[in-house]
């Protein structure tokens, strides 16, 4: 079975699908559950049931209603040339409505798409949340996963919404398109004096790499001792065995210090969230309170003065 412990798993073994808890607890399920191959070497393979409930159901329609105004509008701008369309996928926008329309509704075709889509974006991921946070409390579970989605959503608010409301313009939201937003970002920072000197910026990229760091750190661990039952996880958070004996020496002197089973989750949790949370901080006081983020640097000695 040593094989079975490689960085791909290699060894698949399958049982009868896991329906999960008691119907009581999740009504609603569906789909036939089934198993991949491929997905089962990187992990588990069963897929299915899955449990929509009516907000997932709501938040599915909305979701789908936002993809396909997007996708129209890109297939127009393509004139309905489907080797066009292909072709030039990433370079289709849907912009968001000029700056003379300020906070009002625009004619279609200079904004009301966007607006649209934007509405229905909004409703699908607020529904998503809900359903997030309903699928926690009826199984018993902890909050984490919502409140941590919860951080995502909050930089996805102040970018489409809370910061075009204080700017008094739908024109500072984000594009939808896939070139689009990546000049949307580039210009961003030219206008408000780059952004690279915002310090919440700074703290939202510490912590992103710091998350890449830390999970592939940890999956990277668990795999390496998975072969003393490193995976299970909750058991050796409450009952230290060899697993996570040999995880913490190989730390302590890697590293110099380790975290425990229990630990390595909430520092990886905690820095995942802090990436968009001081994210969506450092977006809201971009040109509501700093206009230009090289001058305030230098002002508050994190630039230098010439």
């Amino acid at each position: 079975m040593a094989e079975y412990y490689n960085i791909f798993t290699q060894v698949q073994v399958q049982g009868p699908p896991e329906m999960g808890v008691e119907e009581k607890l999740a009504p609603g399920r569906s789909g036939k559950p089934g198993f991949s191959r491929l997905f089962g070497y990187f992990g588990n393979a069963q897929l299915g049931p899955i449990h929509l409930g009516p907000w997932g159901v709501v938040s599915l329609i909305t979701g789908s209603a936002w993809f396909i105004l997007v996708g129209l509008a890109f297939w127009d701008q393509a004139g309905y040339n489907p080797a066009i369309f292909l072709r030039d996928l990433f370079w289709f926008s849907l912009e968001p409505p000029a700056p003379e329309y300020g906070l009002g509704i625009p004619p279609m075709g200079e904004g009301l798409g966007w607006l649209i889509a934007s509405f229905f974006l909004l409703i699908s991921v607020i529904t998503w949340w809900i359903r997030t946070y309903q699928r926690a409390v009826d199984l018993k579970m902890g909050k984490h996963v919502a409140w941590a989605f919860a951080s995502a959503i909050w930089l996805f608010l102040v970018l489409g919404l809370i910061r075009p409301i204080l700017m008094g313009s739908w024109s500072e939201a984000v594009p939808y398109g896939i070139f689009s937003h990546l000049d949307w970002t580039n210009l961003f920072s030219i206008t408000y004096g780059n952004l690279f000197y915002n310090p919440f910026h700074a703290l939202s990229i510490a912590f992103l790499y710091g998350s890449a760091l830390l999970f592939a750190m940890h999956g990277a661990t668990i795999l390496a001792v998975s072969r003393f039952g490193g995976e299970r996880e909750i058991e050796q958070a409450i009952d230290r065995g060899t697993a996570s004996e040999r995880a913490a020496l190989f730390w302590r002197w890697t590293m110099g210090f380790n975290a425990t089973m229990e630990g390595i989750h909430r520092w990886a949790w905690w820095f995942a969230v802090l990436t968009t949370l001081t994210g969506g901080i450092g977006i809201l006081l971009t040109g509501t309170v700093v206009d230009n983020w090289f001058v305030w640097a230098q002002e508050h000695g994190y630039a230098p003065l010439d």
